[in-house]
């Protein structure tokens, strides 16, 4: 595993933060967004987050598989 798909790991603590650093900041009901009250509008947001966080960590993993198998 090369040192760059490393790196690359560190960004599995963006969501984590997100989730429990920003509940403080998001914990009320004013405004909606999108028909939902702020905190369950912040929770689906980090979880669609979080998804496409992981899936860049999962390609720049399978990426750097793929040019060592070849």
């Amino acid at each position: 595993m090369s040192l760059r798909s490393l790196r690359y790991n560190w960004l599995a603590i963006i969501p984590f933060l997100g989730f429990l650093g920003g509940l403080g900041f998001a914990n009320r009901i004013e405004p909606f967004v999108l028909g939902l009250p702020f905190l369950p509008f912040w929770i689906v947001l980090w979880v669609v987050l979080s998804s496409l966080i992981l899936s860049v960590i999962y390609k720049v993993h399978y990426s750097k598989d793929e040019e060592e198998n070849q």
